[in-house]
């Protein structure tokens, strides 16, 4: 469309100029290994408080 090649070939093309995955590397991409570990820490934060507020807070009537 528009003399531009189909979107299979854009990617295609741009995976051969990568080119292969350094063996041991999960994350080739920065941005997305600091919103991977940005929402990991804030999954475990928000699950800290939820336990700790739970099994210390007396709730109303005790």
């Amino acid at each position: 469309m528009f003399g531009r090649p189909p979107i299979e070939e854009r990617i295609a093309a741009r995976q051969r100029e990568l080119g292969e995955l350094k063996r041991g590397t999960v994350f080739p991409h920065g941005p997305a290994k600091l919103l991977f570990f940005f929402s990991i820490g804030v999954v475990v934060i928000t699950h800290i408080i939820a336990l700790s507020m739970y099994f210390v807070d007396a709730g109303p009537g005790r």
